[in-house]
């Protein structure tokens, strides 16, 4: 077992490439490169007698074990063919090695699963070699979306075609369509509905040789993959359609590689008239992407943080490609359940959508259908009914309730033990236009512990509700509201003051008293307070 108990310098990493043919060559010249490589395996003599001479500092291996019983190296870069992924990299786990394995991580869901989980078991880094994610251009378009720059994302669209290298170990989608599955399902942050998919088998009966595919997201993004290895010249292009600008990457230009289009549509007598508008340059960060996919592999060796494109990653993106296979077996769109269900300490149904990058804690289950959008952190032992939407960018402190069909917007924040009414709303802009953007003048919405918002309430935005307050079914809160108050009314007016237990108070003067639980107020200047 190797030694996981701290960091090691880069310097020290020891690498050994595991094959080194077509594309295993090109890893074995980045990890030299790198002054990371320490030994090739491969089990034709004839390469490594080349390598040999090309690389004299490193050893060279026929047999996969003894690669694994060097105790001087650290980490694998799996580059065999994909039907012996699953079994190599558990075996490079067991034996303590750290693991880069080129895409696919394996071909079944089930191993996929059981490798993350001995990955995470044995405190071993586990990378999958989808490689557009250290692409330059694929990370500005990423950073384009994320920002808004595209407006709403409405298709995407991707072609990767050539002429070979044709394999027959695997077919044309699990060969070239990793790649765009990846990008694709990154990009937009969820996971497919449904996938429909057709394919043609020309040179074998068995093995498709040219593929389309159409991925349906629960947002309403549309998705379609082109992949074939049966074509006159070679397209490897990426175009994403939002309703704002328009891009267009395109992985063979040799200069310019990401391009925006303003495009826009105009209505005109109830017809759409189309305005073209000239391509602009996106400038890149120049660099090799291999190089750079190399040099985070042994970042994340080095630091022991999680990598950009880790297991759980590779487990998505194998999920969404089985669905794919199954869909070119059986003519028809097949549904795809929810993605693979890791540990984690929260639970969600399989019908809730919970984006890439929220923190959710320990208990807290989220019901049929709701959605947890990207940057958003919800604390332990929440309740999240059903048709919820959190987020993005929202935080729920930890007990907290959320009734059915409730949506709490960027700019809320609820504290510990906040309860939420079925239907009660959010807002998070004052004077809303839909034709006039306002996402930048949120005003902030802060709800603090224990207040209780009653079924089908109004919050208007920018206000603070103090501590344990009560507002009554349907009242719509326009201003700030004291500690332990009670609101009712549009528009909603303080009628009382409740305890901590949730019944109404018994007032007299400047002190309080709860009829039921004996609890004893004083009023204060920010509202009532427990002596």
């Amino acid at each position: 077992m190797g030694d996981v108990s701290g960091h090691r310098a880069q310097s020290e990493i020891r690498v050994a490439v595991i094959g080194s043919g077509y594309w295993g060559k090109n890893l074995v010249r980045n990890f030299a490169g790198l002054e990371a490589l320490s030994a090739v395996c491969d089990s034709n003599a004839d390469m490594l007698q080349i390598l040999s001479k090309q690389y004299p500092q490193c050893r060279m291996y026929m047999s996969y074990a003894e690669v694994l019983g060097d105790q001087s190296i650290h980490a694998v870069a799996i580059s065999t063919p994909a039907e012996t992924h699953g079994a190599m990299v558990r075996e490079a786990l067991l034996a303590g090695k750290d693991v880069f394995v080129e895409k696919p991580l394996c071909l079944a869901v089930e191993q996929g699963e059981k490798l993350v989980a001995l990955a995470r078991e044995h405190g071993r880094i586990l990378m999958v070699g989808h490689l557009l994610w250290y692409h330059p251009a694929v990370l500005k378009l990423k950073e384009l979306i994320d920002r808004g720059e595209l407006g709403r994302i409405q298709y995407i669209y991707s072609n990767r075609l050539n002429l070979g290298k044709i394999r027959r170990e695997e077919n044309i989608l699990w060969s070239f369509a990793p790649h765009d599955v990846s990008v694709t399902l990154g990009l937009l942050g969820e996971t497919p509905r449904s996938v429909i998919a057709q394919g043609g088998n020309y040179l074998h009966e068995r093995i498709a040789d040219t593929t389309v595919t159409l991925l349906a997201f629960p947002s309403g993004v549309k998705a379609h993959i082109f992949v074939s290895w049966l074509h006159p010249f070679k397209e490897q292009k990426l175009i994403v359609v939002g309703d704002r600008k328009m891009a267009m990457f395109d992985d063979l230009e040799k200069k310019d590689k990401l391009f925006l289009y303003p495009h826009s549509i105009d209505w005109k007598d109830n017809l759409p008239i189309a305005n073209k508008a000239d391509a602009q340059t996106v400038e890149l960060e120049q660099g090799e992407p291999l190089r750079a996919e190399c040099q985070h592999f042994l970042d994340c060796v080095a630091t022991r943080t999680k990598p950009r494109t880790d297991g759980e990653e590779g487990l998505r993106v194998l999920s969404v490609l089985q669905r794919c296979q199954e869909a070119l077996e059986q003519a028809g769109p097949r549904r795809i359940p929810s993605p693979p269900k890791l540990d984690r300490p929260y639970f969600a149904h399989e019908s809730a959508f919970v984006d890439e990058g929220v923190d959710i804690g320990e208990g807290t289950s989220i019901w049929h259908t709701s959605h947890i959008l990207k940057g958003s952190r919800i604390g332990k032992h929440c309740k999240i009914g059903q048709n919820v939407v959190v987020g993005p960018r929202v935080i729920v402190g930890n007990g907290v309730k959320i009734q059915n069909n409730v949506s709490v917007y960027e700019g809320v924040t609820l504290e510990d033990h906040v309860f939420c009414g079925p239907s009660m709303v959010f807002t998070n802009v004052f004077n809303p236009r839909s034709e006039i953007p306002r996402m930048n003048e949120l005003r902030q919405t802060l709800v603090k512990r224990g207040t209780t918002l009653g079924a089908n309430s109004t919050i208007l935005c920018g206000i603070t509700i103090g501590r344990y307050a009560f507002v009554g079914a349907g009242t719509v809160v326009t201003k700030d509201v004291p500690d332990h108050a009670l609101v009712v009314g549009n528009p909603g007016r303080v009628t009382g003051w409740m305890c901590l237990c949730g019944v109404k108070l018994r007032v007299k003067g400047k002190k309080a008293a709860c009829p039921t639980c004996g609890q004893q107020y004083r009023a204060e200047r920010t509202g009532m307070t427990a002596v």
